[in-house]
C-alpha cells in the first residue's frame, strides 16, 4: 500500500514536497516538489476536514492550497496576519507559526502569530470549496503571547492553546454558529520558565497533555467537567534522559496521541547539531491517563527546527519524523511497544522539512 505525505519548509524558497511511503517494501520516495510563492515557506501545515485543502503558516501570511491529487497542489489564496498592524510588517520578526483547521462546521481556520506583536489569534472563514476567504476575527490574548500550538476538544467546543511567551495555557470557547472564540480562562504553566509550546488532547476529552519547550517535560492535565478548563494533575514526565547537560541545550517540540488513543508520542530537539534529539512514547489508559512512559529514544540528529513526529491517522503502527538540520523524513514502525526506524528519504534542501501531513 502506498501512502502519500506532504511536507513544507522553514525558510524560502516556498515548496510543498510530496513523498510516498510503501508499507510493504518499506521505502520512502520523493515524488514531487510543488513550487509555491517563494517568500511563503510553510513552517506548519494542516489539511481541512476532507483533505481537499492545505492551510499553511507561511512567514507573514496564511496560505491556502487546493489538493486535487497527491502531486497536483494549487496555490489559491494568501492572507496577511491580523491583529496587531505591526505583525504583518516586513520590518518586524513576527511570523505565522501554527495553523489549525476545524473538523466540524463552520470550517474556520485558526492561526497563531509568533515572536513579537503576537498578542492576537487570527480566525478565517473559508468558501464552499475550502479556500481561505476572510479574516473574521482577531481575538486578543496577551501582549507577551507567543502561542505555538492549539487543539480542540473532541466536540470542538473548546480550544486549548500553549503560550510560550506568556507561559500559560488558554481556554477559549467556540461559537457553534460563527466559529468565533471567546475567552474562558488561562492557567499558568507548572514552572516559571517552562514555556508551553504544544498541547494534545485524548480522544475521550478527559486529559490534556502540555509539552514544555524550555522545561523539556510533559505536564498532564485533567479537563474540569463543569468549566472545561485544564487542571494540573502535578504529574510531569521528562522528555530528555536524566543527567544530561543544562536544559538550555534542548528544546522540546511536539506531542501527539496515536489514532487509537492508546499511546502518546512527544519529541525534543537539541540546540546543537552534534547532539541528538529524543522521541518519547507513553502508554495511555482508556480515559487518557498516562500509565507508563515506555522509552526516551535518541533521534538521528538534533532535529533542527523540527524533529516533529506525525502519527498516521488510521493506525498506531506508522509514525513519520521530519528533520531540517540535514533535511530528511524518516518512517518508524511502532509494534509491541517498540519503535523501529524502517525507512528514510534525504531531501537536503534549504529549510526542509517541517511537519508531515498524511494524505492517504
Amino acid at each position: 500500500m502506498l501512502h502519500h505525505l506532504m511536507i513544507g519548509t522553514w525558510t524560502p524558497p516556498g515548496r510543498i514536497y510530496t513523498v510516498a511511503f510503501d508499507d510493504e517494501a518499506l521505502t520512502l520516495t520523493l515524488l514531487k516538489k510543488t513550487e509555491i510563492p517563494e517568500d511563503e515557506p510553510i513552517s506548519w501545515m494542516t489539511f481541512d476536514h476532507a483533505k481537499k485543502n492545505i492551510y499553511g503558516a507561511a512567514m507573514k501570511k496564511w496560505s491556502s492550497f487546493a489538493v486535487r491529487s497527491p502531486t497536483d497542489i494549487v496555490h489559491e489564496a494568501s492572507h496577511p496576519m491580523g491583529g496587531d498592524p505591526l505583525a504583518s510588517s516586513s520590518e518586524t520578526n513576527t511570523r505565522a507559526i501554527f495553523v489549525l483547521a476545524a473538523k466540524k462546521p463552520p470550517y474556520n481556520v485558526y492561526g497563531n502569530p509568533f515572536y513579537k506583536h503576537a498578542g492576537f489569534g487570527n480566525v478565517f472563514s473559508v468558501n464552499k470549496t475550502g479556500k481561505l476567504d476572510r479574516n473574521v476575527q482577531n481575538f486578543e490574548i496577551d501582549p507577551h503571547s507567543g502561542i505555538h500550538g492549539s487543539v480542540f476538544d473532541p466536540t470542538e467546543t473548546y480550544l486549548y492553546s500553549a503560550d510560550m511567551g506568556a507561559n500559560k495555557i488558554w481556554t477559549h470557547k467556540k461559537d457553534p454558529e460563527t466559529g468565533e472564540l471567546t475567552l474562558v480562562d488561562s492557567v499558568e504553566a507548572p514552572g516559571p520558565g517552562d514555556h508551553p509550546r504544544w498541547v494534545a488532547i485524548h480522544p475521550s476529552g478527559h486529559y490534556l497533555y502540555a509539552l514544555m519547550e524550555a522545561g523539556n517535560r510533559l505536564a498532564v492535565y485533567v479537563i474540569d467537567e463543569k468549566r472545561h478548563v485544564p487542571v494540573f494533575t502535578r504529574l510531569i514526565y521528562p522528555l530528555i534522559p536524566p543527567g544530561l547537560p543544562p536544559r538550555n541545550k534542548y528544546r522540546s517540540d511536539v506531542v501527539f496521541p496515536t489514532q487509537s488513543g492508546k499511546y502518546l508520542f512527544a519529541t525534543a530537539r537539541s540546540n546543537h547539531n552534534d547532539v541528538h534529539g529524543y522521541i518519547s512514547a507513553f502508554r495511555l489508559g482508556p480515559e487518557g491517563n498516562i500509565e507508563k512512559q515506555l522509552f526516551i529514544n535518541p533521534t538521528s540528529t538534533s532535529g533542527g527546527h523540527s524533529n516533529a513526529v506525525s502519527p498516521c491517522d488510521w493506525s498506531d503502527e506508522w509514525l513519520a519524523l521530519c528533520d531540517d538540520q540535514d533535511g530528511f523524513v524518516e518512517m518508524y514502525r511502532f509494534k509491541n511497544e517498540l519503535l523501529a526506524r524502517v525507512a528514510r528519504v534525504d531531501i537536503p534542501e534549504k529549510g526542509f522539512g517541517m511537519n508531515v501531513i498524511w494524505y492517504d
